[in-house]
């Protein structure tokens, strides 16, 4: 990487408007200041100061491998169905896997991660214990056919990943990979000089027993995190605990009453209606599951459901709401006026919270009625309860019982514990000190590197432009010689030159452009500091240097400048 430009030479068409087709900040400002261009949507080109950025991250990334000692190798794009059939993911990972045949009609994809490949290749190549731990890892395009994709780098349909995958001997040795890829993962993200958190995580369409994001704080981020202000607990909102009510309630059981309730579907509508606070009610959710079951679930008024807890507690993979025929199919009654009352031959499970309540309202079954001082273990009877709502900020935490509070954030990596999902299903073992043969005990962990770079910019941004932190800021130093004279040349072209050879890396501002187009370029791309260069300042024997974040001034004659660049 060229550590010095003149950016009358370079490739950074930046522009003076917002691009129509940018959503949020980071999409502006990458396409503002000539870092990527849209090729289609969700797919892009990564221009000279965008791949910048991308190579230092990269960098980042590989010196923290190594230091763990992971090895780096390269998988192939094109994966065979017929690894993706050993594990079962080739029918449950859906649309967004990019299926093709080749000129033989034989089935592929394109790898939106590579489990199956890296399995594949264990099993080919490991025997022996003393061949373990292993830890494989790859810098590569990625390929997932988003529904809707948007944002920028942050929701792709080709993109840069780092994903690597750890090989054990058994549980334990694997947690112990898990938790130096979890502590690199830390360094990496400190080093790239981003505000993050890591939370505890669902294991989605990966799998595997436990997962930790990581988390770029910003208001801007698609996901809410739920965490201890003075404690350890965090976890994004589809994974955060709540734990059971403490205190059940001494109201006193009132008899089961049946209400006219004309009109009235939502708990909106029937709470203004009954002059009833929205906790009192009980939502009766009816889901189909991907095994042709229909499932009550019961949530309190004011609480949401959460799928994915419901899907785990079910031990189902899909889960999606009835349809109003079913509905009615099984509750007699239109939407809206479900309840657990009379419900026969389907399951019925309740949110703790429902348990906990006395005297609630629910659907009757029958249009335009509710029965109110309705109460579980006398008016109907659940088949379980369990943590099954969404987490909101003031819960208690699940650990020390504080309220839990929200922010929001960007997700930038994620590490997993597999276990033996994949080993069992691809037969993936080695041989112990006795000749015995066990499965190997795997952990995968991925970084979004495009994505890193724009949650970023998400973070370190103001009204003018970005500003990048100085680890993976594509330049340190931005020259702006502002008087075209010719003292201000050939201070500039020194500077240019000893800035570069002491290692700084310095892009020169040399076109004949007004001050005022130079330093709102400037202010846009981001880049940490900018040495402004002019006949005022030269006069005194000095040139100034603003710190890009801060807007801090100093001035500093031009032999010190190496020196002071040094120290950062």
């Amino acid at each position: 990487m060229k550590a010095s430009m003149r950016l009358s030479e370079a490739f950074i068409p930046t522009l003076r408007e917002d691009p129509g087709e940018a959503e949020i900040v980071s999409h502006r400002l990458m396409i503002r200041a000539g870092m990527i261009r849209k090729t289609a949507a969700g797919i892009y080109t990564y221009l000279p100061l965008g791949l910048r950025v991308i190579r230092k991250i990269e960098r980042i990334i590989r010196e923290e491998m190594a230091g763990i000692g992971a090895q780096e190798l390269l998988m192939p794009i094109l994966s065979p169905a017929e690894l993706w059939q050993e594990t079962a993911r080739w029918e449950h990972y859906g649309k967004e896997l990019f299926r093709c045949q080749d000129r033989h009609d034989r089935d592929f994809c394109l790898g939106p991660t590579h489990e199956e490949i890296v399995t594949d290749l264990f099993r080919q190549e490991v025997r022996s214990y003393r061949q373990l731990p292993l830890t494989l890892y790859q810098i590569q395009t990625k390929f997932r056919d988003e529904i809707r994709p948007r944002f920028g780098l942050m929701r792709g349909r080709e993109f840069i990943m780092k994903d690597a995958y750890s090989f054990d001997t058994d549980e334990s040795t694997a947690r112990k990979s898990y938790g130096q890829m979890y502590d690199a993962y830390q360094r990496i993200f400190t080093r790239s000089g981003l505000d993050f958190r890591a939370v505890e995580a669902d294991t989605g369409l990966i799998g595997g027993t436990s997962s930790h994001e990581f988390m770029v704080l910003a208001q801007t981020g698609e996901e809410v995190i739920l965490f201890e202000p003075e404690g350890s607990y965090a976890a994004n909102v589809e994974r955060a605990e709540v734990s059971p009510p403490t205190e059940s309630s001494d109201e006193s059981r009132l008899p089961l009453e049946k209400v006219h309730t004309p009109g009235t579907k939502t708990i909106e509508e029937v709470s203004a209606f009954l002059h009833t606070p929205p906790h009192r009610l009980i939502k009766t959710l009816l889901y189909q599951t991907d095994q042709e079951e229909v499932v009550a679930v019961l949530i309190r008024g004011d609480h949401q459901a959460n799928e994915i807890k419901i899907k785990r507690q079910l031990g189902v993979q899909e889960l999606t709401l009835a349809d109003p025929a079913t509905v009615q199919a099984v509750t007699s009654a239109p939407m809206g006026f479900a309840g657990p009352i009379g419900l026969r031959h389907i399951r019925i499970i309740a949110d703790h919270a429902v348990h906990a309540l006395r005297n609630g309202i629910v659907g009757a079954n029958e249009a335009d009625h509710h029965f109110i001082h309705a109460n579980c273990n006398r008016d109907f009877t659940l088949d379980m309860v369990a943590d099954l709502r969404q987490a909101q900020a003031g819960d208690p935490s699940p650990r020390n019982g504080k309220p839990l509070q929200a922010t929001r954030g960007i997700e930038v990596g994620h590490v997993f514990l597999l276990g033996t999902k994949y080993s069992e299903k691809m037969k993936a073992g080695y041989l112990d000190a006795h000749g015995k043969e066990h499965l190997t005990v795997m952990g995968c962990y991925g970084i979004g590197v495009g994505r890193t770079a724009a949650a970023a910019i998400e973070q370190n941004h103001d009204a003018k432009g970005i500003m990048w932190p100085l680890p993976i800021a594509p330049f340190h130093v931005h020259l702006l010689p502002v008087s075209p004279t010719e003292n201000v040349l050939h201070v500039t072209q020194t500077l240019f030159h000893e800035l570069g050879d002491a290692g700084i890396e310095v892009l020169w501002d040399d076109r004949n452009e007004r001050a005022g187009v130079k330093f709102n370029d400037a202010d846009l791309i981001g880049i940490p500091y900018q040495v402004v260069i002019g006949e005022k300042g030269l006069a005194h024997k000095t040139v100034e240097i603003k710190d890009r974040r801060t807007s801090t001034v100093t001035q500093l004659s031009p032999s010190e400048l190496v020196k002071f660049f040094r120290q950062f």
